[in-house]
């Protein structure tokens, strides 16, 4: 089939991460947003300009922030116009669909507006100069077209009629699934900062990872973000500083759980979804000392760097400091005693992905930061790549972390080193070290008003 227009309906989730997500699959799969209309972000619906329905099939077998789309008939801020858009709609993309010998339903979707069965009915029976011979079959048809009806935004100001009417057939739904049959509720192994899974998948996506990519995460954890990439077909490794949680072993996440089991580790995680096969390795490493030998290693590097609130930023620390010591790991493999400034971490991550990522390969990772003093001059930069995307998820009224989304546009030399200690906005960075203080300042402060207010 040609090119044409479909129409994407998306879930009423994750508002803030759906453009990024729809843009870097339109990226991977092939497409465009349509000119014919322009984006309102938080709008359910939006108007895609795809090459042909196999691509809008790839496209919804990844997206988790989508809930269907369709090819797109007709459309019109009134119903006059959708039945004159209707009309115009070339004969020669309808009959396949409408031939004597198939059968088809209708159906309508309604944003922010619930009509009743009556209405319904009445809107379907408009439809009656489309040409449809077929016989309608309500529990099994061959091809089902759905009116589909925006009434804004604004749940305490519902127009009387819609601001946008949709007429198309359907052609796939995404992959919403997802979200509960990975979700960490059910996962074998957790730990206390397990990525939830639907905003794993997202940031896959994000990364455009595919199938026989290498995707590596310098923070894996207990490997939630390794299993949103197995899932599309990526090899996928790891490194972690904390040997307990390479190895399963020590005190458990999980509630009315003391220990970890013997069985509760990251090959298990990808075992319990089928993915074992595309397991690599996780190993025991200090992500600010990197153990890979020079050259381009990885397809996607998706990572959630500790933050210093339930997770602690440690790194490997001097050897004065090591003969200071008593921190040891269980088995005395690793000593652990310096802080890892978050400044450190993020300038540390950039260079590492400058470093190692293919050329066009993709570093996605989370940016905690302090609400009143956020601006774009903070977020990390490095000559080698160039940001794509930055989205925003609330966690308190002060604070917030930022999912960016960086791609290789430049070969790593050896002067991009420390080229960010040239940069005159270092100094904004270094801002992040105390994020963690200002969390819990915002906490505290939080606590004392409602003390004071429940006084009152």
């Amino acid at each position: 089939m040609a090119r044409g227009l479909y129409l994407l309906l998306l879930a009423q989730e994750h508002l803030n991460f759906r453009l990024a997500e729809i843009k870097s699959l339109l990226s991977l799969c092939g497409g465009r947003f349509s000119n014919q209309q322009e984006i309102h972000v938080n709008s359910p619906f939006w108007i895609l300009d795809i090459p042909s329905e196999e691509t809008t099939r790839k496209l919804m077998k990844r997206t988790v922030c989508a809930k269907s789309i369709f090819e797109l008939w007709g459309h019109g801020k009134s119903a006059e116009e959708l039945y004159t858009s209707l009309k115009n709609y070339p004969a020669e993309r309808m009959l396949p669909y409408l031939q004597s010998n198939s059968t088809y339903k209708i159906g309508i979707h309604t944003f922010n507006k619930t009509l009743t069965q009556v209405e319904k009915i009445r809107k379907i029976n408009a439809l009656e100069f489309l040409p449809f011979g077929g016989k309608v079959n309500l529990k099994n048809p061959e091809h089902v077209f759905w009116i589909l009806e925006d009434y804004g935004m604004d749940p305490n100001n519902v127009p009387e009629d819609p601001l946008h009417l949709y007429f198309g057939r359907w052609i796939a739904d995404g992959q919403r699934e997802l979200i509960e049959s990975y979700s960490v509720k059910k996962r074998h192994f957790i730990g206390n900062t397990s990525m939830d899974a639907c905003l794993s998948f997202i940031m896959a996506n994000n990364a455009k990872v595919k199938a026989n990519d290498v995707v590596f995460d310098p923070f894996v954890g207990t490997g939630g973000l390794l299993i949103a990439a197995a899932h599309f077909g990526a090899y996928v490794c790891g490194t972690d500083i904390d040997y307990n949680t390479i190895h399963g072993l020590g005190k458990a996440s999980r509630k009315n759980q003391k220990w970890r089991g013997p069985d509760e580790n990251i090959r298990a995680n990808l075992r319990q979804y089928g993915l074992e096969k595309c397991y690599l390795d996780a190993l025991v490493s200090d992500a600010s000392t990197p153990i890979w030998r020079k050259g381009v290693l990885f397809d996607a590097i998706i990572t959630d760097p500790p933050y210093g609130i339930r997770e602690a930023t440690k790194r490997i620390g001097s050897q004065k400091e090591i003969s200071k010591s008593t921190e040891k790991s269980t088995e005395n493999h690793v000593f652990v005693s310096s802080n890892y400034h978050l400044s450190d971490i993020f300038f540390d991550l950039l260079k590492f992905s400058a470093e190692y990522l293919v050329m066009g390969g993709r570093l996605v990772f989370w940016l905690p930061v302090y609400r009143p003093e956020y601006t774009e001059e903070i977020i990390p930069q490095h000559p080698c790549l160039k940001l794509i995307s930055n989205c925003e998820q609330m966690l308190s009224s002060h604070a917030s972390r930022r999912l960016l989304t960086m791609e290789k546009v430049k070969e790593f030399k050896d002067q991009d080193q420390y080229s960010h200690l040239l940069d005159h906005r270092y100094m904004p960075y270094k801002g992040h070290n105390y994020f963690r203080d200002k969390y819990f300042s915002g906490v505290t402060k939080r606590i004392a008003k409602e003390e004071d207010d429940n006084q009152k």
